[in-house]
Parts: structure tokens; C-alpha cells; sequence
């Protein structure tokens, strides 16, 4: 079952379930999208929309622990760095012509709008909980002086 972004946007607070319903009027006779009309009728912030979106996102890939995935080291040289730790994106493999990016969900959507822009090849993205992001991006992407995690994804040659 899909979860739809109105839901999303009560889940989070934002919305009351009986302005998710005027929404979902309007939206039925104008054809608007969801998030557009809750930011109008609503004054919805579209960084609310977003963090729905992301939540939205995320259920539908699943989310993924990184220390039983392996980050190809072929792909690792895509992202910089400094891109991957501004954007918190962890580039994990090719699969069927993709590139499989993990980051987090609260940075989905920063790291889509960077990956949209920067990358030029199609992307998805897996979700990963923060730690092992951190512990991921520590193996990958070592900062100088950075925190050590505990754990991370492995790399493969």
C-alpha cells in the first residue's frame, strides 16, 4: 500500500485530517498537485512538503543497512569528497544502468536536487538511518579529523 503525501503531511503535524480532505477536494476538481494546494490553502511551508515527500520516498524504497551492503569502489569516485558529506549521499552501485546512492532521509531531497544537477545519469537512492550513514561516508569519504563510527559499508574491489 502506497502511502499518499497528505498523509504524510498529517503524520508530521502540518495538516489536520480534515484539511488533508479540502485538499483532496480541490485537488480532485483543479488536478493540482497535493503539495502545491496544501502550501496555498494552507500555508503549508514547502520545506514541510518536502520532509513529506522524503517520508513518502522512503517507504516506497525501503531503507537499507549499510554495513551488509557493499559500496563498489568503482562508483566511489563520482562524488567528491566534500559532495558527499554536504549532500550526505554514499554512490553504492550500478544496477540495470542506475546508479544506486544511499543517504538518509531527512537529505533526500538535497541530495536528489545535487544528484539531479551534478551527476548527469540516472539515480535512485536507498535509505539509510543516519549512524550508519556516518559510519558509511567515514569509509568511503575519510575527513580529516572526522568521527569515527563504529561501523560502515564495505567496499569492494
Amino acid at each position: 500500500m502506497r502511502i499518499r503525501l497528505g498523509d504524510c503531511l498529517v503524520q508530521l503535524g502540518v495538516l489536520s485530517e480534515e484539511q488533508r480532505g479540502e485538499v483532496l477536494a480541490e485537488q480532485g476538481s483543479s488536478g493540482r498537485p497535493f503539495g502545491v494546494l496544501a502550501e496555498e490553502m494552507f500555508g503549508v511551508p514547502p520545506k514541510a512538503v518536502e520532509r513529506a515527500w522524503a517520508l513518502q520516498y522512503a517507504e516506497l524504497t525501503g531503507r537499507v543497512q549499510l554495513a551488509d551492503e557493499r559500496a563498489d569502489a568503482e562508483v566511489l569516485p563520482l562524488i567528491e569528497r566534500r559532495q558527499a558529506w554536504q549532500f550526505q549521499i554514499l554512490p553504492m552501485r550500478v544496477e540495470s544502468g542506475e546508479l544506486v546512492i544511499a543517504t538518509t532521509e531527512v537529505y533526500l531531497p538535497r541530495a536528489m536536487r545535487f544528484v539531479g544537477w551534478a551527476l548527469g545519469m540516472e539515480a535512485s537512492f536507498v535509505i539509510a538511518e543516519e549512524e550508519d550513514m556516518l559510519a558509511g561516508l567515514n569509509e568511503a569519504y575519510p575527513m580529516p579529523g572526522g568521527r569515527t563510527a563504529l561501523r560502515g559499508a564495505r567496499i569492494s574491489a
